[in-house]
């Protein structure tokens, strides 16, 4: 039983290891994930135009997010 509480948390620790890791390169997707998501929920009278505060909103946030993510890398 020792054992296979043993080799459970092992696995679980190099599991926890590898989606860290994981996840430093996937910041830049999930930014744009989040660009996505928030241009969804606004409406958009212009046409395309994209001439509203909830856009412009979305392109502060999505700026922001991009901005973090590069600085944190190049560190």
């Amino acid at each position: 039983m020792a054992r296979q509480l043993f080799f459970a948390v092992t696995l679980i620790g190099i599991g926890m290891f590898l989606n860290s890791s994981a996840q430093a390169g996937g910041d830049a997707a999930r930014c744009e994930d989040h660009a996505a998501n928030c241009v969804g929920r606004c409406a958009n009278p212009g046409g395309g135009a994209n001439q509203n505060k909830c856009m412009w909103y979305c392109d502060r946030q999505v700026t922001r997010c991009l901005i973090r993510v590069h600085g944190a890398t190049s560190r």
